[in-house]
This record gives structure tokens, sequence and C-alpha cells, in this order.
């Protein structure tokens, strides 16, 4: 019984699935020793005690900015161990969007047992820099989809953590690197805070080019799997195919784990070039400047939508156009008919803007459809289209 589960852990290609999670960081990487080195020129003097370096890093989905920030810390703390005492905490803020959720795993990095609830955001702070004072150490913290967390709560938590030693003993408690697929990132922030961050702390990462996707591939595959089981063949047409979706080293892994469980499946030693299939589920994730090249009346459409969807899963057909007729109530634009308001939507899913579902409900007349955003972030997508109505 159950025989098709002794596949599992059978492990004729794989030996270790951690080196393919999104989440396993290389001791060297792939196609970005410029970029590193651009970021250490940032953190100058940081061997000294007094001192505090600050880094913005963007870059589009896939363009290794997290893998290269963490990196970047670990090997900071290798070197100069000895010279100086590092903690280095990373936190998503689009896994925890608040400035409270965001204090409260800085200072569980620090302290297991850092109670949850009880304290103002101040008092945090104060908690963080006596722990760091205490032992003498210095905090790398990585703000990752910092955006995020500044659409949120605006820029005042970047601005306390930036002042942190302000009116206190002593000086470099924390060196703050804020990670963003908002290449206008800099400009979210108020002038206060810029002027703290400086304009030349701003780091740009580039899409990987085919070597790099296959390089990538290589390196997690030697990572991961047996000797001599996925060919130089195989790792090429990975590098392409990854190339062709936008230099995403996402994609290179995914494609690459999915090979591997081809070849698992198909019980042999070895991944073969039928075995890379380019994945036709997973949708390429949307960056924002996307919707600078929609019409006016498609942003406006787009940006009530993403109004609704900062608030609830899925927003009706019927509710987005009155959403739209707001919008361009607020806008003075007088909306568009029915039959092109549709327009607008068809042209708005063949871009992967907006996904929609029709309704399983056949009462009443015509077809309700329902419309998600799985590939971007709502407020994200509303906030650079109401930036450009305001500039134009």
């Amino acid at each position: 019984m159950a025989d098709y589960l002794d596949r599992i852990g059978a492990g004729k290609v794989l030996i270790s699935k951690e080196p393919l999670s999104y989440d396993w960081t290389p001791s060297e990487l792939v196609g970005r020793k410029d970029e590193l080195s651009e970021l250490a020129s940032m953190f100058f003097g940081i061997e000294n005690h007094n001192v505090s370096c600050r880094a913005v890093v963007t870059g589009n989905v896939g363009s290794g900015k997290t893998v290269l920030t963490r990196r970047f810390c670990m090997d900071i703390a290798s070197k100069l161990e000895g010279k100086r005492k590092f903690s280095i905490a990373h936190v998503n803020c689009r896994n925890h969007p608040s400035a409270s959720q965001v204090l409260q795993q800085i200072a569980l990095s620090l302290d297991s047992g850092h109670p949850e609830r009880g304290f103002s955001s101040g008092e945090v702070i104060q908690s963080v820099r006596r722990n760091l004072r205490t032992h003498d150490k210095h905090l790398l913290l990585i703000l990752d989809e910092v955006d995020v967390l500044v659409r949120r709560d605006n820029s005042d938590l970047i601005y306390k953590l930036l002042r942190i030693d302000e009116d206190k003993e002593g000086e470099g408690s924390i060196s703050l690197i804020m990670v963003s697929q908002e290449d206008s990132l800099f400009t979210l922030f108020e002038k206060a805070i810029k002027s703290r961050l400086g304009e030349n702390n701003i780091l740009q990462m580039s899409p990987y080019v085919a070597s790099d996707l296959e390089g990538i591939a290589s390196q997690r595959y030697e990572a991961s799997c047996r000797p001599g089981s996925v060919s130089k063949e195989v790792l090429e047409k990975i590098g392409a195919f990854a190339e062709d979706s936008g230099g995403d080293a996402r994609m290179a892994i995914e494609i690459l784990e999915g090979a591997i469980r081809h070849a698992e499946m198909a019980g042999r030693g070895e991944v073969i070039e039928a075995d890379v299939i380019p994945s036709s589920i997973r949708s390429a994730s949307v960056e924002p400047n996307q919707v600078d090249g929609l019409n006016l009346h498609q942003k406006l459409v787009l940006l009530g939508i993403c109004r609704r969807l900062k608030k609830t899963e899925e927003v009706s057909s019927g509710d987005a156009r009155k959403l739209y007729e707001l919008v361009c109530e607020e806008n003075s634009e007088s909306p568009r008919g029915y039959t092109t308001f549709w327009k607008y939507m068809k042209h708005l899913e063949s871009e992967g803007l907006i996904v929609s579902r029709s309704s399983s409900s056949n009462q009443g007349r015509g077809r309700t459809q329902y419309i998600t955003m799985p590939n971007s972030v709502p407020a994200v997508i509303g906030r650079r289209i109401e930036k450009g109505l305001l500039e134009r």
C-alpha cells in the first residue's frame, strides 16, 4: 500500500532542499561583486564604535536585494570580529507592516523574552538601545520591503531610528539598510530623513543577465544535489529562461527546483533538458512603474480598485465601476461609458495588474466578476498613480 510514497526521500538527485529556498544565503554571491563593493563604500568607518551607517537598496523582484544585504551584514560581522561586536536583525515589513510590529521584531532579535505588549514605541526604542549599550553591540538592521511600512506609518519610525542616539550618552547604536522594490523610495521620505540618509547612499540593483542566472542555478544545484546530476546544458537553459522572465533569480531557482522534481518523479538520477520547463502558473510580480504606461482613465479605474483592495481581499466589478466614477469626480474627469470601462478592465488584466474571476451565482442578469491584485501591493500601485495625477 501507498507505494507512491516510496519516492519521498529517495533522493536520486536531491540531497538537501534548503539551498533551493529563496531565504538561503550562500557564502558568496554570483554577479554582485560590484554591488557589494558599492555597499561597502557606504559603510566606511563602521569598525569605529561611534559610527553608524545608512543605505537604501532598491531593485526589481528577484534582483537579489535581500540576499545581498544579508550576505553583506554577515560578512561585516565576520570581518570585524574582535574589533566590534554586531547583532543582525532582518525585518520584512510586508509581514510586519506597522511600526509597533517592526519594533517588536527588532527587540526580539536582541532579547527573545522581550514583552509583546505594554510599551510605547519610544520605550521599545530605548529598550533596544539599552540592550545594545549593555552588551557593547552595534545593530545592523535590515528593513526589507520598507515602502510598506512607510506608506502605513509614514516615516515616523525611520526618523526615530535615525535619531536613536540623540540626547543620549554614546553614539553608534544602529546602522540601517532599507530595501524596496520602489526605485523612487527616497522621494517618499521627508526632508529631515533625506538629509540623514544622504542621496549618495542609494544602491540600485539591475536585473541579472543569463550568465549570472546560470551561475546562481549552478550554485544552488551544487549545494543541494548529488554531483553530476545536473548538466551545464540544463543550467544554461535555466539561465536563458530566467533572463527572458526579467532577470529574476527567483525564477531561476524555481525552474531548477521544478526540473529536479521532474527527474525524481521519473526515477532518474540526473536532470535532463526536457525537465526544464518555465512556470506557467507563477505570475510575474508587477513592478509599480508598470502603471506609468497606462492612459489616464485606465489609471483612474485602477486607482479606485487599489483603494478598495487596501481594505478587502477582492472587489466586485459593479463596485469597481462606482469607485471609478468617484475617482473621476475627484479629478474633474467625465467617466467613460460602460463598454469602454470594460475595455479598460480587460487591458488591466492583460497587463497582469488585476486578476478577475466570475461569480458562481447564476442569479440575476449579466455576470458579476470579482477582482484581486495578487501580483502587487494595491497601496504601492495606488500611491504611484496618485503621485502621477498630482504632477500632471
